[in-house]
């Protein structure tokens, strides 16, 4: 995987997914990996019951559907329908989906969202910068420390 001046990609292709109710927040997110040239495929999932039901999907007849895990999860914490924090819950109980990265990627300051989805498994509490340029930035790092830095559990 390289980066200087080309686009970083996971060489198996698998998406990041975006779990984020604000079109404007999408919007930056999708536009700041471009500015950073990440090349992943880019899932965006509006609610927390649109993301349990994604990852953890069945089919008509009750059987898991088979789909690839995505290489990183950016999480909302306020989300409608099922709230961030629980959707992380859900994540790290099953046993399919518990290793896969989640960022919770959150325009909330609550010290108390911030200590239970450390509490919950999240890797890392990112909270979304108002400046565009920051949050580019902020996007940029995240994008190269999880798809280029980190030996996600399962990788030789």
């Amino acid at each position: 995987m390289k980066r200087w001046g080309h686009l970083m990609k996971l060489p198996d292709g698998r998406a990041i997914l975006l779990v984020e109710d604000n079109p404007r927040d999408v919007e930056l997110t999708l536009r700041a990996f471009k500015r950073n040239k990440v090349a992943n495929e880019v899932i965006v999932l509006v609610d927390g019951q649109a993301a349990v039901e994604y990852l953890h999907g069945t089919g008509g007849d009750g059987e898991r559907e088979a789909r690839a895990l995505p290489a990183l999860i950016l999480l909302d914490v306020n989300l409608p329908k099922i709230d961030g924090l629980e959707v992380l819950r859900r994540i790290r109980t099953d046993p399919v989906t518990r290793l896969v990265p989640v960022i919770l990627l959150t325009s909330s300051s609550e010290e108390q969202d911030k200590l239970k989805g450390y509490d919950l498994g999240a890797n890392s509490y990112v909270r979304k910068p108002v400046n565009f340029n920051e949050f580019v930035a902020a996007v940029g790092a995240l994008g190269v420390y999880w798809l280029m830095v980190n030996e996600p559990a399962g990788t030789p």
